[in-house]
């Protein structure tokens, strides 16, 4: 550690490049600690489980125009049509579709409206008693829907007196866990809870509590209908196909569109964050790229303005491993010095991304992570200017210049 003193007076000589190194260290570190920590959160977003089979399902808009078409009857018509096509597990006209980013929630409270009483949001589906083997969901506790408990209404006229809900909506609004058998109300509109249904998520991933959902047995008998449709394991290809054909042969005054798979529906959804983390991936690698081209050009640099000087050291007797350890331990000093100013750097820029952007706040093991990373890598990046100083010989300490 006697060389500790020279070092810091050669890197005050050349204070401008060390400083310079300095701030692209802390800045490198500050940007690639909260990067990678936004990277993480998104990949553990976009990896979370949905609850559903997303690769069986697929949805469809079913719009009818024919004037003398009996919406209702020809609603139960179109769905024992689908359910018969080889390949179909189950399907329902649905309200909205899950994990399509697109749907309906609303608060259910204990008490009727206006009464204040304690209420919890949820996402809400609508359809008849095999809505859930269509979801592919299963049933907890309790019971599930049957074809008594179905309401077909026309613009909510009537309304259903029963519902399925996930656990995390029951424990929300029941917190002493005695949700079940008990009455919720939808504004004024009573409905029993019958059953509890297995963890799925709703329209929204992104939704503060996107595991809060509400299954209801009501149909709305409208012209414009969303289908949801479950398939056999590696099927839902094939059934894609034969939906449009079967359906038009039933009843041709109509229009049979946007077919498509849910999980194509959730990539949509979600590839706004995969192209930010892919963005976030390369400007870490670019970052720590020129990061390590600064560290192996100053240190360059020194050998070049030091040469004489290191002549002179191998004259007196200095090995070269001497020469190396004072190269890497100069870089040590410039690398420690960036990154205690990185991580307070870290930290302010967590602060900032938190209160704009609703980031959650940086988990200082990434700091940390990004430390090692840093640190490791400016010692590869000094590792052979100080190796090409370490073979200079000792010769050169008496030539002219």
């Amino acid at each position: 550690m006697s060389e500790l003193r020279p070092i810091f007076n050669a890197l005050m000589r050349g204070k401008t490049g060390a400083l310079l190194l300095i701030m692209q260290v802390a800045v490198t570190l500050a940007i690639v600690s909260n990067a990678a920590f936004i990277i993480n959160d998104r990949l553990t977003y976009l990896h979370q489980e949905t609850g559903l089979q997303d690769q069986n399902l697929f949805r469809f808009n079913l719009y009818t125009f024919g004037k003398q078409v009996d919406i209702r009857q020809q609603q139960e018509v179109d769905e024992t049509l689908l359910r018969n096509i080889p390949g179909v597990a189950d399907a329902v006209v649905i309200n909205q579709v899950p994990l399509s980013g697109s749907g309906d929630s609303t608060s259910f409270n204990l008490k009727p409206s206006p009464q204040q009483s304690q209420s919890e949001r949820a996402a809400f589906f609508m359809a008849d008693e095999h809505l859930l083997n269509t979801l592919g969901v299963k049933l907890e506790e309790g019971r599930n829907f049957t074809a008594a408990d179905v309401v077909y209404s026309q613009y909510y006229d009537k309304n259903a007196a029963v519902a399925l809900v996930t656990r995390q909506f029951i424990d929300g609004l029941f917190p002493a866990g005695d949700g079940l058998g008990q009455t919720m109300y939808l504004g004024d509109i009573p409905l029993k809870i019958i059953g509890i249904v297995a963890p799925m998520k709703g329209p929204w991933l992104k939704d503060e509590k996107p595991d809060n959902v509400v299954l209801i047995p009501q149909v709305e008998g409208v012209a414009f209908k969303r289908v949801l449709v479950r398939t056999e394991a590696g099927r839902r290809d094939e059934v894609m196909q034969q939906v449009a054909p079967v359906l038009l042969a039933s009843e041709s005054e109509r229009v049979v569109s946007n077919i498509k798979g849910v999980d194509e529906l959730l990539a949509t959804y979600n590839s706004q964050d995969k192209l930010m983390s892919n963005m976030l991936l390369v400007l870490i690698c670019v970052l720590l790229l020129v990061t390590a081209l600064g560290i192996s050009g100053l240190a360059l640099f020194n050998v070049g303005r030091r040469t004489r000087q290191i002549g002179t050291r191998r004259a007196l007797g200095a090995k070269k491993s001497d020469i190396l350890r004072y190269f890497l331990l100069e870089n040590s000093l410039v690398s420690i010095s960036g990154m205690i100013l990185g991580s307070i750097l870290a930290l302010a820029m967590s602060d900032v991304l938190m209160r704009h952007y609703s980031l959650p706040r940086l988990d200082n093991w990434f700091i940390l992570y990004s430390l090692c990373g840093i640190y490791l890598m400016g010692m590869l990046a000094v590792y052979w200017p100080a190796l090409r100083a370490a073979q200079i010989a000792p010769s050169i300490a008496t030539r002219n210049v």
